[in-house]
């Protein structure tokens, strides 16, 4: 991936080729190996060398969230319903998911990480990258990423295994993460780009799915080898913006942010409803249970939201979906009037259907410090934050759904804390914040000790 410029001096002499340095090995990405049932599989003995699926809920109609390496090895993929995991690998060991334990591991080896390399990135759950600083030789980078996977057997556990990538961008060490499990160790020098990935697709890079996988096609682009040939013109064209030029840049060596996930851009969350649950009554109270989460979290993240929406997917495979402007706001009283006049905009049709699964997103998030008070709501927003920071208080202090509003009755068990891979929930928000140990006011740390010069 050495870059080569050429100047014309009009002469009839060769043009004149100017080497650029080689790109040093900037960042390493973590990923960690079924991470969830590796978990478990740390935790309970009686788990290790069986295949396991994780799972939301115990049931036969669930699917699994993650599986075991060696349930992987047996032939069976995340999100495989239960029932045909059980028919493709026999023996396996259905397990609940246990979202709380899983983001105390997450900490615990976001903190070993970072006493090798302090500029950390949370990609995901299972997946950190580290910037580098200095220039680190490929024997030096290898000795680094073994120090760090003896760390975490050492101090996490032996089961938590990972596949480390080291390369001379974050994208580029994502994908060196990817082409070794489990357990793996690949490093791309600049030298090696793109020769040592021809081998891929180009959707094995990431920030290319399928809709950005048809577009390349399009432009008849089906290789790893014709991505890399394509111009900077082209790739703007194909992914329709400047996401293309920096994809084009991020391929050729140059330093960028991260911009696979964005964060921030909406709060929400979906829950798939039991089948006692699945009738209009009990999917509007769990609807207002999803509300009163994406509100809290709201508040805790400093941000206003300027539109609701909500979705339902029916058993018969239809979906209704629906958005509703209002002005920014953080209240949940307001968006709790919001959410009962989307409702009723539903087709009369849909009252007679089945809802199977119910999504509730807010969206147009504004930070605490662009936001601007109505002028004749402006009393009535200050009394109303009072009160939902008390509420929120009390939820943190005693746990979720000790003070809720009516309107989710009946479904304060519903809707659980779960994780998403690119979204880590904090259970102090989500379930209860232990730091309080039951006080509403939090303990004191202790003095720190002097230091001595």
């Amino acid at each position: 991936m050495r870059r080569v410029s050429q100047t014309d001096t009009g002469l009839a002499s060769p043009p004149i080729r100017i080497i650029f340095n080689p790109v040093p090995l900037r960042y390493l990405t973590i990923d960690f190996n079924s991470f969830f049932a590796s978990v478990e599989q740390e935790e309970r003995p009686e788990l290790r060398g069986k295949p396991v699926g994780i799972v939301p809920v115990m049931a036969e109609t669930t699917g699994c969230i993650a599986v075991s390496l060696e349930a992987k090895a047996a032939g069976l993929t995340r999100n495989a319903r239960v029932a045909d995991a059980r028919r493709i690998c026999p023996g396996l060991v259905v397990v609940e998911a246990r979202p709380e334990l899983y983001i105390t591991y997450h900490r615990r080896l976001v903190q070993v990480i970072a006493a090798h390399v302090a500029e950390t990135e949370v990609q995901s759950i299972d997946e950190v990258t580290a910037r580098l600083h200095g220039f680190l030789s490929r024997p030096q980078a290898e000795k680094l990423a073994k120090q760090i996977k003896a760390d975490l057997a050492r101090e996490i556990g032996p089961r938590l295994r990972s596949s480390i990538g080291i390369a001379p961008t974050w994208l580029m060490a994502k994908v060196a993460s990817d082409m070794q499990k489990p357990d793996g160790l690949v490093i791309l020098e600049d030298a090696d780009i793109p020769e040592k990935i021809l081998h891929l697709k180009p959707g094995d890079i990431a920030g290319i799915g399928p809709n950005i996988q048809r577009r390349l096609e399009e432009h008849g682009i089906t290789t790893m080898a014709q991505l890399f040939a394509a111009n900077a013109h082209v790739l703007r064209g194909v992914w329709g913006g400047v996401r293309g030029e920096q994809m084009w840049r991020l391929l050729h060596g140059e330093d960028l942010s991260y911009f696979e996930h964005e964060g921030g851009k909406t709060i929400g969350h979906g829950h798939v409803l039991p089948p006692a649950k699945r009738n209009a009554t009990d999917a509007l109270a769990v609807l207002h249970r999803l509300l009163q989460k994406a509100a809290m979290r709201l508040r805790h993240s400093q941000l206003f939201a300027s539109a609701l929406s909500i979705s339902v997917d029916y058993l018969d495979e239809t979906r209704w979906s629906d958005e509703l402007r209002l002005s920014e706001t953080q209240d949940t009283l307001r968006l709790t009037h919001a959410l009962n006049e989307l409702w009723a905009k539903r087709p009369a049709q849909s009252a007679r259907l089945k809802p199977l699964r119910v999504g509730l997103h807010l969206t147009g998030l504004i930070d605490l410090k662009l936001h601007t008070p109505d002028l004749f709501e402006g009393q009535t927003e200050k009394a109303r934050g009072k009160l939902f920071a008390a509420v929120d208080h009390l939820n943190k202090v005693l746990g979720k759904n000790t003070v809720y509003l009516g309107g989710a009755h009946g479904a304060t068990k519903d809707a659980p804390m779960r994780i998403a891979f690119t979204r880590i929930p904090e259970p102090e928000i989500e379930e209860i914040d232990r730091s309080f140990e039951g006080r509403l006011k939090k303990r004191k740390p202790p003095p720190k000790e002097p230091e001595v010069w």
